[in-house]
């Protein structure tokens, strides 16, 4: 299939899926009943730093699916940001996965939207086809167990206090 219309494909999703119910338009996050593992990865970061998520267990790590031609994941990120600037002081990480974009595009997009937490690329797809992916954005909390917790399709007001109360209430 050709990458633009998996692009496409997956900008759609979140409209057109039965699964996309009103909790999920909202704000709130969708418990993971089943805590089903979180499916590992290693990827680099735009200073060049590795990132291997089994490499944080221990830790509540929020993982937010994007691409910088995405209008939703555009209108997300500010206030990802805004919620990093509280969760980073907590021990909470946050890294932002740009799918099936180059580094210089993801470099022009941090321009207009800076962003101080971790942006990983996943350049070839390889990482987003192994979560349960169902549109952009998507984003997942695991738990310090290394397992989803939460996911939440679409986007988010990530530094509303009552999303957040969730996510701190996954630290031991």
């Amino acid at each position: 299939m050709p990458r633009i219309v998996l692009f496409l494909l997956l900008l759609l999703l979140p409209v057109l899926s039965p699964f996309a119910t009103a909790q999920q338009a909202g704000q709130g996050l969708t418990e993971v009943t089943d805590r089903p593992p979180s499916p590992d990865f290693l990827l680099t970061d735009m200073d060049g730093n590795r990132h291997r998520l089994s490499e944080y267990r221990g830790r509540v790590v929020i993982i937010n699916f994007w691409a910088t031609w995405c209008p939703p994941c555009r209108a997300e990120m500010p206030s990802m940001q805004r919620a990093w600037e509280q969760l980073k002081k907590e021990g909470i990480l946050m890294f932002g996965i740009d799918v099936g974009e180059d580094e210089d595009t993801i470099f022009q997009f941090t321009a207009n939207y800076p962003v101080e937490f971790p942006l990983l690329m996943d350049q070839d797809s390889s990482v987003i086809g192994q979560w349960p992916v169902r549109g952009l954005p998507t984003t997942f909390v695991v738990d310090p167990e290394g397992r989803i917790a939460y996911r939440a399709i679409g986007g988010r007001e990530w530094d509303d206090p009552e999303l957040l109360v969730l996510v701190r209430a996954l630290k031991r």
